[in-house]
């Protein structure tokens, strides 16, 4: 059996050592400590609060639940110029995209050209800058329209929606419902003898279908955009281009088929 002795100082050491690997980290006393046995300090219940009055009845702020298409179609159709049309979306309220955006993107271009582009929303840079298509796929669009003989001074460049969507997600159809009125006018107002769109979400709304840009690109059609009447053709989004390079042999089609249309309209 051990001698039941007085520790020395190495050997205190040693045991605190021994206990800190352990993880032992407070100190105890020597007696047990039965919890269980101990009462629970007596619960003060605190006096209760004098009543105050009842406040007064507040109106419930009213929530913004979406705008209505059909004001909006009063709104736009009061525009008699460009300008006028742009100074009545900039008021607008009625479209959740504008909370969110840092200022409202138009147009870019020529009013008077005979051919108008529509694209689907506008970006970051977009949203920064205030003009359609100026970012990575805006110069790639630069670069396809110069490869045909055009340029920004020959054609008017618009989107379905004016505002950008949060994240750049894709405008919801009552998004795209509430600003349609809008880009109606706008196209009455130039009044082109030639609309592209490009991308699924613009040609879906322009040319009134469900189906599929690939299926669909290239091929003309007469629409209606509002009152006025015009050839149109759909394409492939810049930035779908970026994202599959590939797929720029079929949008080179497409361009040369617009080369084409502006010759038999006498365009060229």
């Amino acid at each position: 059996m051990a001698e039941d002795r007085p520790l020395n100082r190495e050997e205190m050491l040693s045991i605190l050592e021994w206990y800190r690997a352990a993880g032992v980290d407070i100190a105890v006393g020597e007696e047990p400590v039965d919890r269980f046995a101990q009462r629970p300090p007596p619960r003060v219940t605190p006096p209760p609060a004098p009543q105050a009055e009842p406040p007064a009845e507040r109106a419930a702020p009213m929530l913004a639940l979406g705008g209505d298409p059909g004001e909006a179609r009063a709104l736009a159709s009061q525009a008699q110029t460009l300008d006028e049309l742009q100074a009545i979306l900039g008021a607008y309220d009625g479209c959740g995209l504008k909370l969110r955006a840092t200022q409202l993107v138009f147009a870019d271009g020529n009013p008077e050209a005979q051919i108008m582009l529509i694209g689907e929303a506008p970006g970051a840079e977009e949203d920064r800058q205030g003009k359609p298509f100026v970012g990575k796929s805006g110069q790639l669009l630069n670069r396809m329209l110069a490869a045909i003989g055009l340029d920004r001074s020959k054609v008017y460049i618009a989107n379905t929606v004016p505002w950008r969507p949060p994240g750049n997600r894709a405008p919801t159809p009552e998004e795209i419902a509430l600003c349609l009125p809008f880009l109606q006018r706008q196209v009455e107002l130039v009044a082109p003898r030639i609309v592209v769109t490009l991308g699924g979400p613009a040609m879906q709304t322009v040319f009134q279908t469900t189906a599929g840009i690939i299926k669909m690109r290239g091929k003309w059609s007469p629409v209606s955009i509002g009152a006025h009447g015009v050839e149109a053709m759909p394409t492939l989004h810049p930035a779908y281009l970026l994202r599959n390079p590939p797929a720029k042999q079929q949008a080179w089609r497409d361009l040369l088929s617009l080369k084409m249309k502006m010759v038999e309209l006498g365009l060229v």
